[in-house]
């Protein structure tokens, strides 16, 4: 699939269709920062069994929608502003509004409330999203990541142009802009960019209104609880609700923050997103 934004970068993605004719509805799911959309192609081809039309998406520079040679110029805050807002758009215009969910992991759980279409969704499920508040993470993680993400990161990215992330085995690539918004990512994220790009996302954020269920794990070295509220508190208009999951209720010593998305969670994790993602209902609280 393309979808085009309103600035004219054409992002590229995949839609997988229900075989059943009449669909249980749209699920667009948002990526994690540096994270191709392919990692999340199994979990939407498992919703596509269940009913679901479900679609994913690289964000600019990033997988797919990466360009031959130079990274393109991208802040992180223009991901939701401009590229989750145009493949929402593309959802809507197919699906209708009230129609249309988001599954967003990490930033892509903060970053759709960021796009002006989010205000047309039914409801969202995040998994561990944040916006890398570097207080917010978890004490034992705390002082090796802000040395990796908000020291290092930076440096490289000015040097090189772009975060040559692949390289270091890290995470995808990332361009320049977006490692620097993450580096220097502030207890309100919204002081990021130019006035009216401010404006934009606090009547965004004020506009979005959809419930939302927000899942992490407790060894989630990111996605804490306070960093999960802080993520959440930006959209006063919305219902939402904080869950955090034992890996020892799988049968596992750690789940962290990528795992929810891989295959062997296809038996346990992925089945309880439906009774969200059908009828809105939490199967975690018990």
């Amino acid at each position: 699939m393309e979808f085009q934004c309103a600035d004219g970068y054409v992002l590229h993605g995949h839609c997988w269709k229900p075989d059943a004719a009449d669909s249980a509805g749209m699920v667009v799911i948002a990526p994690a920062t540096g994270v191709k959309a392919a990692y999340y192609h199994r979990y939407a081809a498992f919703l596509a069994a269940h009913g679901f039309t479900a679609v994913t998406f690289d964000y600019r520079g990033i997988g797919a929608s990466r360009p031959a040679g130079k990274l393109p110029d991208a802040r992180w805050y223009q991901w939701g502003l401009l590229d989750i807002d145009a493949v929402l758009g593309w959802a809507l215009e197919r699906a209708g509004a009230g129609t249309v969910q988001v599954v967003g992991h990490s930033f892509g759980g903060f970053g759709t409330t960021l796009a002006a279409r989010s205000a047309h969704l039914s409801r969202m499920l995040t998994v561990g999203a944040q916006h890398a508040f570097w207080p917010d993470y978890h004490p034992a993680h705390r002082g090796g990541y802000w040395w990796r993400w908000h020291a290092f990161m930076p440096v490289a990215a000015v040097l090189r142009g772009h975060f040559p992330g692949r390289r270091l085995g890290w995470l995808e690539d990332l361009p320049r802009g977006v490692a620097l918004d993450w580096a220097r990512s502030r207890r309100d994220f919204t002081r990021a960019g130019g006035p009216a790009d401010r404006a934009a996302m606090r009547a965004h954020l004020a506009a979005f209104t959809a419930p939302v269920l927000a899942i992490a794990a407790t060894d989630d070295p990111y996605a804490t609880r306070t960093a999960m509220a802080r993520a959440l508190a930006y959209c006063p208009n919305s219902a939402s609700e904080i869950v955090q999951l034992d890996p020892a209720a799988y049968g596992l010593a750690e789940i962290g923050h990528f795992s929810l998305f891989h295959s062997r969670f296809e038996g346990t994790f992925w089945p309880d997103t439906l009774a969200w993602l059908v009828d809105g209902r939490n199967p975690w609280d018990r």
